[in-house]
């Protein structure tokens, strides 16, 4: 087990830390950008946090492996938060558990831990058999308050609340209470198997790319989409959401979380076996300084260049790592409620920087693909979730289209 605290992520696992010896090496299978515990778009427990209670969340990995371990975060925490039991297990319907597949979950040994404010963890690995686009059920319970908790905000699936410690339970029948979001999870990884990936795709971005207009629980954001192709070509590559609804590429945000240039390292470089990142990110620092709304604060009036220099930064970043950048253009968003001309003629802009200034590696041109093809300003009514910057399902499953494979 490996705590540490902020600003350091450390992959290292007493006794299974990746290595060329015969340890296992460890794939990212699932994972999701913490945020600081908000109101955010729908109700949610964060703030309150948990007393006593058990909460089970549903990711589905788009790895597969035959040994499993999670990381927790505290990050946003202001005081020591204690875990007092965790399982995870096959996902069956709703919170029930696939039987048989329940494993406990310990951290150095020990079935509960405490985490400094501020901190991460990673537990033990565990024995589980995890098929790939699986979904997998994590579960834990907090015997004393937490205060306010750590989160991702919009998971668009449901996770579990239920009283008592309710780890074991496999039908699921005491987790009345559910919400959208995710609490203290950050990532479950993989190792073993036949299949092990190859190498993780992070996407990165905004409320698109975290699913906003998809069917919840359906698992039909674009990075689900561009998994599922990548399965169905046989290429044993991971994909990871690093998507966090509102962010801004160059502001942090209360509600939209920390800004993309500054969580970039955390939540794309440092991901396990982290190959290529797809960088889809700048339509609320274009949008939001349009509109005079309390949630959009701050809102800049922010240039195309200054634009430009975060993505130089984030490329460079990536590319002293050996990562490979593509870059999406924004998509249109005529008649949403921060389109102007203002704001249309600097995504144009970005879009033709994007297209043609040759320092991303790739471009996936989601804009074009999405297009309205009699006003190339507004997303095509066949993709468009219905606030004219969101695309529906199909909308997500073109944009995962437009990805080159060859370019990952």
């Amino acid at each position: 087990m490996t705590v540490h605290g902020q600003g350091s992520r450390d992959v290292a696992l007493a006794g299974e830390m990746d290595r060329a010896d015969g340890g296992p090496r460890w794939s990212a299978g699932w994972s999701a950008p913490v945020q600081r515990p908000s109101s955010g778009f729908e109700e949610n427990w964060s703030e309150a946090g948990f007393d006593r209670q058990s909460v089970r969340q549903v990711v589905r990995v788009t790895g597969s492996g035959t040994r499993v371990r999670i990381r927790l975060s505290n990050r946003f925490g202001t005081t020591p938060l204690t875990v007092s039991a965790a399982t995870v297990a096959l996902a069956g319907e709703g919170p029930a558990l696939l039987p048989g597949t329940v494993r406990e979950l310990t951290f150095a040994g020990a079935s509960s831990v405490v985490l400094p404010a501020g901190a991460e963890i990673v537990g033990d690995a565990v024995d589980l058999a995890v098929e790939r686009l699986a979904s997998v059920t994590v579960t834990l319970y907090f015997a004393h308050p937490t205060g306010p908790s750590t989160f991702h905000a919009q998971a668009y699936t449901d996770s579990y609340r239920a009283s008592g410690d309710r780890t074991a339970d496999v039908d699921g029948t005491s987790f009345q209470e559910r919400t959208h979001s995710w609490y203290y999870l950050s990532d479950v990884e993989l190792a073993g198997g036949e299949e092990a990936p190859h190498g993780t795709v992070v996407a990165l971005g905004d409320s698109i790319t975290d699913g906003f207009g998809s069917t919840v629980g359906a698992n039909r954001r674009y990075p689900d989409a561009l998994a599922e192709r990548l399965a169905a070509e046989g290429s044993p590559w991971a994909v990871v959401n690093a998507g966090i609804g509102g962010n801004l590429v160059l502001n942090d945000s209360l509600w939209y979380g920390e800004r993309a240039v500054a969580r970039f390292e955390r939540d794309v470089l440092d991901r396990p076996g982290v190959r290529s990142v797809i960088v889809f990110a700048g339509l609320n620092d274009i949008g939001f300084s349009e509109v005079d709304l309390p949630t959009y604060k701050p809102a800049p009036d922010v240039s195309v260049a200054d634009l430009t220099a975060g993505y130089r930064d984030m490329i460079k970043s990536a590319q002293e790592r050996g990562i490979k950048v593509v870059g999406a253009t924004i998509l249109p968003f005529k008649g949403a409620e921060y389109h102007t001309p203002h704001a249309e003629a600097k995504r144009v802009a970005l879009n033709e920087w994007i297209r043609s200034s040759g320092e991303y590696d790739a471009v996936a041109d989601f804009a074009t693909a999405l297009a309205d093809a009699e006003d190339p300003e507004r997303l095509d009514a066949a993709y468009d979730s219905g606030d004219h910057k969101h695309p529906n399902d199909a909308g997500y499953r073109v944009m995962a289209e437009a990805v080159d494979l060859g370019t990952l």
